[in-house]
């Protein structure tokens, strides 16, 4: 080789960042091969659609416990509806339990008197016994914590006297 030859072949062989070249910018770099490229691009490919199926999939769930939400918050609604068009002879208080009876014709009324106040002979079908709420949403006795009721009758007790 003559010297010009030496000259001329020294030096940078590109211009460019050896980190973007599309090929092999050095002996001991990796040869570039496109089948494993293309299958890296797949596997990315579907990571990519399961992270998405899983996201999607947690999404829907939610949905489904929403509508699940909605749908029993509409049947306490009616309910509660139901309640308060029952006939009522008094005036209803939040924190007081109410006893609902059905009368021959269908017609639902409320009395302050529990079915065992009648002597075990209720007038008239018992339905069941109520909470009204400050909300004036109502609560079915059966499901009334002990702790609500101790945290009524003290609230109660405070209004008594002024104190809330």
């Amino acid at each position: 080789m003559s010297e010009d030859d030496l000259e001329r072949y020294s030096g940078e062989n590109t211009s460019t960042s050896t980190n973007s070249t599309p090929y092999p910018a050095s002996r001991l770099a990796p040869t570039i091969d496109l089948v494993n490229m293309a299958r890296e691009i797949s596997q990315a490919s579907n990571m990519v659609t399961q992270q998405t199926s899983a996201k999607l999939r947690v999404i829907a769930n939610q949905i489904k416990a929403l509508q699940a939400e909605a749908h029993e918050i509409m049947e306490t609604a009616q309910q509660d509806q139901v309640l308060h068009q029952a006939q009522c002879n008094f005036k209803k208080q939040a924190g007081n339990i109410y006893h609902l009876y059905r009368h021959p014709n269908g017609r639902n009324y409320f009395s302050m008197l529990g079915p065992d106040e009648w002597g075990g002979r209720p007038p008239h079908e018992f339905v069941g016994s109520y909470r009204l709420e400050s909300d004036m949403s109502w609560t079915a006795a059966e499901s009334i914590k002990p702790e609500d009721e101790d945290a009524m009758m003290i609230r109660r007790l405070l209004e008594k006297h002024g104190l809330e």
